[in-house]
């Protein structure tokens, strides 16, 4: 920092300290500006009631003993931030960071009552030294054209959500919640987890994310030990990611399109969906295949792959299958199936006979002569 900007740093910090408040808040009327390399360290609240959204240099938020708040009535817009606040930083009014965020020490809080307030990073931002003590509890969120992981936990408790790169600069919004979706604390609704889509088998009781957005994204969830994934699934292939539908009001199945790791530590990712036609989206199962090898995809585009639904030695006996789409009307019903199906309805339900059927998750109920039943999940692409 150069003299000359000691010295505006220094002119303002006199012209807008509200001396009402000596030693409590550094309160803002009119406008503030951090020049380029410049740097001002905030050991009190910040009450921003004027324009301080024209910064280029450093905001750090420093107090070794007491928490910090930001408030007012206006949103300040940071270059780079420190927050090193062992009793964590409060925001009171949604505060923008445009280049980089620093988590020294503590937790930055946002009201989950209240969604509207959040930590928001702007385009290309980037932050560093997020755990399981620092990062941001309560609602952060992302406009930009970058993937992005968000930064969120709960109860000292690291729970990223992750969307890939967008186009357009769409806004996303998340919170991570460490709570039994049955009995939410900042919701007017519960999400009771037996109140699902017929292809879904159970519903995580552990956690939740809360995540918002009008732009079609995948996103991906991450989960750790203490998800108790293994209550849900043997096989990551059955776990998904479910959202709590607005318009339906129960669980609705997202999809799997990828997942990696294990039972105690991994990620999941969703099909393409609209985030704000959900409340909330945690973890799920569908309801599994037994005594049958079956494979669960089917691409029918004449590649010699996966063009099929196979169910491994189903045309050893005879049998029944039906298929399902989500609302739970039959798309398919067959005597004697035997690894043929490719995609194809032959029910009138859904429109026109002999329609491909669109691309997402299906089920299967399987009936042999022996009066065995066999039920399980499909997904289908092309």
């Amino acid at each position: 920092m150069n003299k000359t900007q000691n010295i505006i740093i220094g002119v303002l910090v006199i012209l807008f300290f509200n001396i009402s408040k000596a030693q409590q808040s550094f309160h803002n009327f009119g406008n503030v500006q951090i020049h380029d390399q410049g740097q001002m360290g905030f050991h009190i609240d910040l009450e921003n009631d004027g324009t301080f959204n024209q910064n280029l240099g450093l905001a750090g938020f420093y107090n070794s003993a007491n928490a910090l708040t930001i408030s007012g009535t206006e949103i300040p817009t940071f270059y780079d931030m420190d927050v090193a606040v062992l009793d964590n930083l409060f925001l009171e009014v949604s505060t923008e960071v445009s280049n980089g965020l620093n988590y020294i020490i503590g937790h930055t809080i946002t009201p989950r009552n209240n969604p509207i307030i959040s930590l928001d990073f702007l385009n290309d931002t980037f932050y560093v030294s997020e755990d399981d003590l620092r990062l941001t509890d309560g609602y952060a969120s992302f406009k930009g054209n970058n993937s992005f992981t968000f930064p969120i936990g709960d109860d000292n408790k690291l729970r990223p959500l992750i969307i890939p790169e967008q186009i357009n600069s769409p806004k996303f919004k998340a919170a991570y919640f460490n709570e039994d979706p049955n009995f939410p604390s900042t919701f007017v609704e519960s999400f009771d987890t037996n109140n699902s889509e017929a292809i879904i088998n159970a519903i995580s009781k552990e956690e939740f994310w809360d995540f918002n957005g009008s732009k079609k994204t995948l996103a991906t969830l991450t989960w750790d030990q203490e998800s108790q994934i293994s209550l849900l699934v043997n096989d990551l292939m059955n776990l998904r990611i479910v959202g709590w539908s607005k318009a339906e009001n129960r669980w609705l199945d997202l999809g799997n399109t990828s997942v990696t790791g294990d039972i105690n530590n991994g990620t999941i990712s969703s099909f393409e969906f609209t985030p704000n036609d959900y409340t909330i989206i945690t973890f799920g199962a569908l309801i599994g295949s037994d005594g049958l090898t079956v494979y669960n995809g089917i691409s029918p585009n004449n590649d010699g792959l996966n063009d099929v639904f196979i169910i491994e030695g189903v045309e050893l006996f005879n049998n029944t299958l039906k298929i399902f789409n989500r609302w739970g009307r039959i798309v398919y019903d067959v005597q004697n199936y035997k690894n043929t199906f490719n995609g194809i309805s032959n029910k009138k339900v859904v429109g026109t006979q002999g329609n491909k059927l669109p691309v997402g998750t299906y089920f299967y109920v399987l009936k042999t002569e022996d009066n065995k039943s066999y039920s399980g999940w499909l997904y289908l692409n092309y």
